[in-house]
């Protein structure tokens, strides 16, 4: 059965912006979502393609969980597919044997102002780097992103459109979840 992959932006951080695993799941069934996987306490749900486009599935959720927690909550979603493209897609092949060096930032939609992205010198921050394709920017960091220059750019860069990162072992293992 093929699935459909919610990916929700800044909740469980830091003790913010609380949604309990158990909730999530029980708000899914209650939308009438079924064979729901929530993986990790970060927000990544995996679900049955309920048959609707996913940015038609992510206001549904949008709009349902900002109803019950009282605040909004930004989610990307993908389709298996999409997701295993973005998979295929990674540009850094070889940091997949390192995965804690390689992150997917997850856009709500293609950016039409790269600007912010364009002026970054990629010199300037070696050996991190980064590249946007279509709806992922993928970006590596081999000493780790919690002290990259990078990746604090990246983050901070104004592309219009909501956006979630994801380390590579979460992306992987989201895909292997969709694939059942």
């Amino acid at each position: 059965m093929a699935s459909q992959i919610a990916l929700l932006r800044g909740i469980n951080v830091g003790g913010n912006r609380k949604f309990p695993m158990a909730r999530q799941r029980e708000l899914m069934a209650e939308l009438g979502f079924e064979d729901v996987t929530v993986h990790l306490q970060t927000g990544n749900i995996v679900f049955a393609d309920p048959g609707t486009p996913p940015e038609h599935t992510a206001r549904t959720l949008e709009d349902r969980f900002a109803a019950d927690l009282g605040f909004p909550v930004d989610i990307m979603v993908r389709t298996r597919d999409e997701l295993a493209a973005a998979v295929g897609a990674n540009p850094y092949p070889e940091a997949a044997a390192e995965p804690r060096t390689l992150h997917v930032v997850f856009l709500a939609a293609v950016p039409a102002d790269t600007a912010a992205l364009d002026a970054l010198d990629p010199a300037a921050y070696a050996p991190d780097e980064f590249r946007l394709i279509g709806r992922e920017i993928f970006l590596r960091c081999p000493d780790g992103i919690g002290r990259s220059k990078l990746a604090a750019k990246v983050a901070n860069a104004r592309l219009g459109v909501p956006a979630t990162a994801r380390n590579w072992n979460t992306v992987t293992k989201l895909l292997a979840l969709a694939d059942g």
